[in-house]
């Protein structure tokens, strides 16, 4: 028989609380998932923990297993990692990573989770999300050997993308930031580092996640002739401000915008988003990624911590929330 479990709502914007949640029978090809992490996601959660989703963007703004509506109550989030207690014998035991919201146990069909390989970490497999959108962004554009490459915006999608990127052969990549301690996080992720007004121009590509204006001008003031700003931001329903009268023109630049909710055309014809989020996975047996992961606190903390990462008085990259004890089956 189920147990209960508990979610985290957003009440109301600006109000977060822990509610108790009647767990469905699972039928047949279902799995039964207690939770053992899940992550926060910075960007889209704490804007969603705000109230900053425009009325337009609800419908595109939807996560995977959400309840309830925008802007509140809303059950939100995508990074959960949990172990599979009832399901296919293939799975039982079994690590698995799943877009779920932030909750104790839950039941979703098995082709939902995903298995995380088991030289990878819990706190480090919640961000197979991350991640996946960093891998769609380089589908969509792709560096070329050699290649001067700038990330403007050290958050946690523009660190995981820095990283991928330091893998590429032959390209020079520079992690570009405000935060001047972010250069020891670059370090680490064998990027460069740089301050907004240090930062060497004549970029082939510059990859935009820090999602405000002056991170979207610096980005497009980093290029070089011809080249191309590939912005992953959400914007919510903040105004985005930018000075197109200097080489915007005459340098032919461009703003192209990805977004992870498609796969990326240049992959969709032979890559579901199911092969993206297991090449995500298997890209966390990276050990570098440890590094984005820069606090945990408790489940029942959870309402507390999402106000104090949302208004930036916990400051974090990627804050993981922990489940301890308790099981999704009694005996």
């Amino acid at each position: 028989m189920l147990d209960d479990a508990h979610a985290f709502w957003l009440r109301a914007p600006g109000r977060g609380e822990i509610r108790p949640v009647a767990l469905p029978v699972p039928r047949d090809g279902d799995v039964v998932v207690r939770t053992l992490r899940s992550g926060v996601s910075r960007g889209t959660e704490t804007l969603v923990f705000r109230g900053g989703v425009p009325p337009s963007q609800y419908a595109a703004m939807r996560a995977p297993f959400q309840e309830g509506d925008f802007p509140g109550p809303v059950k939100y989030g995508y990074l959960n990692v949990g172990v599979v207690e009832q399901g296919p014998p293939e799975l039982r035991g079994r690590t698995v990573f799943c877009l779920y919201p932030h909750q104790t146990a839950y039941v979703v069909p098995a082709g939902a989770v995903t298995v995380v390989p088991d030289d990878v970490p819990p706190a480090r497999a919640v961000l197979a999300g991350t991640v996946e959108t960093a891998v769609n962004a380089l589908w969509d554009a792709p560096p070329l050997l050699g290649d001067r490459v700038a990330v403007v915006g050290a958050g946690m999608v523009g660190c995981c993308v820095a990283r991928l990127l330091a893998r590429f052969p032959s390209v020079e990549v520079t992690l570009v930031d405000v935060d001047g301690s972010r250069a020891e996080v670059a370090a680490a992720l064998g990027a460069g580092f740089a301050r907004p007004e240090d930062a060497a121009g004549g970029c082939d590509l510059v990859v935009h996640t820090s999602a405000t204006s002056p991170g979207l001008q610096c980005a497009l003031d980093l290029l070089a002739p011809e080249g191309t700003v590939l912005d992953l931001s959400w914007y919510g329903d903040a105004e985005v401000r930018l000075s197109l009268g200097g080489a915007f023109h005459v340098g032919r630049l461009g703003i192209r915008a990805s977004q992870v909710g498609t796969v990326s055309p240049a992959r969709s014809a032979r890559r579901s988003a199911r092969d993206r989020l297991a090449l995500a996975l298997d890209l966390l047996r990276d050990p570098a990624f440890d590094v984005l992961v820069t606090g945990q606190s408790r489940f029942d903390q959870l309402p507390d911590v999402m106000e104090r990462l949302a208004f930036g008085t916990l400051p974090a990259l990627c804050h993981t929330i922990t489940y301890e004890g308790g099981s999704a089956c009694s005996p």
